[in-house]
């Protein structure tokens, strides 16, 4: 979450007008994440999200996100619901852009991650992934293998400004990923961005999954790797294998990783981290003037993929051969 778009109070009562949530006392902006400018609203009936969906989400994939909310809550995933206006309409324009309400959800992001929540959010993404299995509407992945080679284009002139032998490094593994990336394995609609800031938990008890705006079709063990990387490293950038043995347990247990699913992780996990590293230098180069944003280190990500570059089966993160953790 982040605000890049102002909003001011009689524009916004001005729109608040068309829905039935109650009158305006306070609204402030939310600083966290990259991509929709985001706000927190109190009303005379209590708190809500508002979302201004920027540049990097197609005003025409908004049915998507918003119909996979629903049809989740209704499959039992704990999700934030479109709040739809007086007319019954979930979407509506604000400040010339595309806008939603959403319901509050109480819980907090862990900044700390423990084992335990890492087994409660393998859980969470095996139910969303069966759950999915009858969720009619698509959204290819504008950020999969074939979007990345125009993402390293637009930062490899700077990119060893930020670290030396950085573009060397990206173009050898965007070879090697293009090269390898598996076509065959199973796939569904994924969150695409199970990070700790995207899942609110009271205590150790999962709360919400939030965001679904990366949401789309791909790989779902791909969905798993990209969570792996986000829960599963420590501070100090170190593996921590308890917590990914914690994640990959619990995700097992509710779908069981295929034969060819396992053998394929370590790549997934390597291009899992290649594709946030790559989003966030472009981001890191390329931050609007005057935004109220902080954009994310990169080179967490280079970090974390030179280490998936040394990792030679599923084994070495926990999970044995049977689908199960070690």
């Amino acid at each position: 979450m982040a605000v890049y778009t102002d909003v001011t109070a009689e524009d916004l009562s001005d729109f608040l007008s068309r829905y039935a949530i109650g009158d305006l006392l306070s609204y402030k902006g939310i600083a966290e994440g990259v991509e929709n400018s985001n706000y927190l609203l109190h009303t005379s009936k209590g708190y809500f999200f508002l979302t201004l969906y920027e540049k990097r989400v197609a005003a025409k994939d908004l049915p998507f996100f918003l119909g996979l909310m629903a049809h989740l809550a209704k499959h039992g995933i704990k999700c934030p619901q479109p709040v739809a206006d007086k007319s019954g309409n979930a979407l509506g324009t604000l400040a010339g852009r595309p806008a939603a309400i959403i319901d509050f959800l109480e819980g907090v992001w862990p900044r700390r991650p423990n084992a335990i929540q890492c087994a409660a959010v393998g859980q969470v993404l095996a139910k969303m992934h069966l759950a999915d299995a009858d969720f009619k509407m698509t959204r290819a992945n504008a950020l999969s293998v074939s979007g990345w080679r125009p993402l390293f284009d637009q930062a490899k002139d700077r990119a060893d400004g930020v670290q030396p032998g950085l573009r060397d490094l990206l173009s050898a593994e965007l070879d090697h990923l293009e090269k390898s990336w598996p076509k065959s394995l199973p796939q569904g609609v994924i969150h695409a961005d199970a990070f700790p800031d995207n899942v609110l938990f009271l205590g150790d008890k999962l709360s919400g999954l939030i965001d679904f705006y990366f949401a789309c079709n791909d790989m779902l063990a791909y969905d798993v790797a990209i969570a792996m990387n986000a829960w599963c490293f420590e501070i100090d950038h170190s593996f921590n294998v308890t917590k990914a043995r914690a994640l990959l347990n619990a995700y097992s247990r509710e779908r069981k990783l295929s034969a060819e699913e396992q053998a394929a992780f370590p790549l997934l996990a390597r291009g899992a981290s290649m594709r946030f590293l790559l989003t966030r230098l472009v981001d890191w180069l390329n931050v609007p003037p005057g935004a109220l944003v902080k954009p994310k280190d990169p080179l967490e990500y280079v970090r974390k993929l030179r280490f998936h570059q040394g990792v030679k089966s599923i084994t070495d993160y926990g999970l044995d051969q049977s689908g199960f953790a070690a």
